[in-house]
């Protein structure tokens, strides 16, 4: 079976949509299908540096994403998303979708212009669609049921990645409306204790994501623990200009900005403790079941979206926007490394149980089958 994954998004920043769109190609082809994943791209140049003050991965992408256009910023949901919007994607996609011939197509974001929209439009079906947005302010829901939201009826097959996700999406995409969530890599081994003090962040410099809450609560976690921070997809630049304006400390913060999967990973499982001090905007949280996954317990904000992940076995939730009490949590964490233990294995296992992309991918193979009408394939070794 082949399957055509859209997403309206740019491959060169990498986000919680693109991360989950290359996942879902990869474990297609362990289990013996073909997948091609349609997205934005900005190659190295003058261009991308004026349209894109944000650091990004610009080289060539792997031979299974085919890039159909450049993106420019567009502010949603409190955020600044990299999107398609060049009518030239267009023509590029429906010679895509000529030449593959896919069996079925899974649109993310389906209202979302330029490209998912398109797709969802003049896409072959069956087609499948996740949306993944939440919070007060998804400019393209409303917009995109004005505009172009009779696409909606060309999708086959619903999906959202959260309870929260699907209640915003149902009445402008259309239902009924699966809950599949985010999937997230197992690492093979994940051992919780003899961690470094190191206290993990993943996430832009964006006032919903909490990074100034944290900053202010750090002098008070550095004085009675010591502990380091790592701050890993925010902009070096961005982050201390942040803390310049505020008059914010930088002792013992280390800026990572982007790194790899890899490392990601590999600071994870050395880590502590992952804090997410998001004060909104959340449809799911992908670095709490990231941090699962490595058997790192978590600090988060008791906001939608995370209040669906976290449980008191697994991490501790705190008032948003309040950096004293987020210290009081970090910090009581850090100190107590019986506790951290017992929260890391919980997490291991719900991650394993409830998020590990082996189970998603069945599922979604499940759903490609039954609408293509496709016999179940015999696993085969990846290309």
């Amino acid at each position: 079976m082949k399957v055509g994954i859209v997403v309206p998004y740019s491959w060169s920043f990498w986000g919680g949509v693109p991360e989950h769109a290359d996942h879902q190609a990869r474990c297609l082809f362990e289990l013996g299908h073909e997948a091609r994943i349609l997205i934005g791209h900005d190659p190295p140049g003058r261009l991308t540096k004026v349209l894109h003050p944000r650091i990004g991965r610009h080289e060539r992408p792997p031979e299974y994403v085919l890039p159909v256009g450049r993106s420019v910023i567009v502010p949603a949901n409190g955020s600044l998303p990299n999107l398609v919007l060049t009518p030239a994607a267009m023509t590029r996609m429906l010679r895509v979708f000529r030449e593959e011939r896919f069996d079925v197509l899974h649109v993310h974001e389906p209202l979302a212009p330029l490209l998912s929209a398109f797709a969802c439009a003049y896409g072959p079906r069956p087609i499948v669609s996740t949306s993944h947005a939440a919070g007060d302010r998804v400019a393209w829901y409303p917009l995109g049921k004005a505009f172009w939201g009779i696409v909606a009826d060309r999708i086959d097959h619903r999906i959202a990645v959260s309870d929260r996700a699907r209640a915003q999406a149902e009445p402008y995409v259309g239902g009924p409306m699966e809950v599949l969530p985010n999937g997230v890599p197992i690492p093979d081994d994940a051992d919780p204790d003899d961690r470094l003090p190191h206290v993990v962040f993943i996430g832009r410099v964006e006032p919903r994501k909490g990074l100034d809450v944290l900053l202010r609560a750090w002098p008070e976690i550095v004085r009675r623990t010591g502990a380091r921070l790592r701050v890993v997809g925010a902009d070096p630049l961005k982050a201390r200009w942040l803390m310049r304006r505020e008059r914010l400390s930088s002792e013992n913060v280390d800026l990572l900005g982007s790194i790899s999967e890899q490392a990601l990973t590999e600071e994870l499982l050395s880590a502590s403790l992952l804090v997410a001090p998001s004060i909104g905007g959340e449809s799911f949280g992908m670095v709490l079941t990231r941090a699962f996954a490595c058997a790192t317990p978590v600090v988060a904000s008791d906001i939608d979206g995370y209040r669906d992940v976290v449980s008191p076995e697994t991490g501790e939730l705190v008032r948003p926007g309040d950096p004293a009490t987020l210290a009081a949590a970090v910090a009581g964490l850090l100190e107590d490394e019986g506790r951290r233990r017992m929260l890391g294995v919980a997490g291991r296992r719900v991650a394993e149980e409830r998020y590990s992309w082996e189970r998603i991918v069945h599922r979604l193979v499940e759903i490609y089958e039954t609408l293509a009408g496709v016999r179940r394939l015999a696993p085969v070794a990846a290309p």
